[in-house]
């Protein structure tokens, strides 16, 4: 596992350390993951960094940690522009996160999990959200999401619940490998 020497503001330097990633069928995927009691906490920021450093090596646009075998209220996530429509969102870290939804019309769309590698599915969401939580700084985070933003963070913060994307398909048609549903998918060379 390779580490790195990282710099926190207004923090002692720390190792950043890539963390093993809970696939499906592992308890802490399915269980309540427990409130973080100080946002502040070094630990805290030990592992914001190093759920990063995981996040950033995988790929991947979201992460929570039990996803890291650690059952907290913790969730990191980003937005890249080519999936938002044009603006990204940086690299966003939320210590005890809800959310309201603004608008339950629903959108189902194809979502991937790092718990569940080489699998897809099409997931109905609510379109537009509100989330909040605490920073590193313990400052409240407030924002409105709509399209894949709100789909990422409403995926992440099913992580926190005990909930993996395959309990709430409508289908089981709609769920299987990658690789499968894009070549179901994608158009015939007849087609014109």
């Amino acid at each position: 596992m390779a580490q790195t020497v990282k710099e926190h503001p207004d923090r002692e330097e720390f190792f950043m350390a890539l963390l093993k990633i809970a696939r499906m069928g592992s308890p802490v995927l399915v269980n309540v993951a427990r409130l973080v009691d100080d946002p502040m906490a070094p630990e805290i920021a030990h592992l914001m960094a190093d759920m990063a450093e995981t996040l950033a090596d995988s790929g991947g646009v979201g992460l929570a940690a039990p996803q890291v075998h650690v059952p907290l209220r913790v969730i990191l996530f980003h937005v890249p522009a080519e999936r938002s429509g044009g603006e990204a969102v940086p690299l966003t870290t939320l210590i005890n996160p809800s959310l309201t939804v603004l608008d339950d019309t629903e959108a189902a769309e194809w979502e991937g999990c790092l718990s569940l590698p080489g699998l897809t599915g099409r997931v109905a969401r609510p379109r537009a959200i509100r989330y909040q939580g605490y920073d590193l700084m313990g400052r409240m985070v407030v924002r409105d999401a709509e399209g894949f933003h709100a789909r990422v963070v409403q995926h992440e913060l099913d992580h926190l619940n005990g909930v993996l994307y395959p309990m709430r398909l409508n289908d089981l048609a709609d769920f299987g490998f990658v690789e499968e549903i894009r070549r179901a998918l994608a158009p015939s060379p007849e087609d014109p």
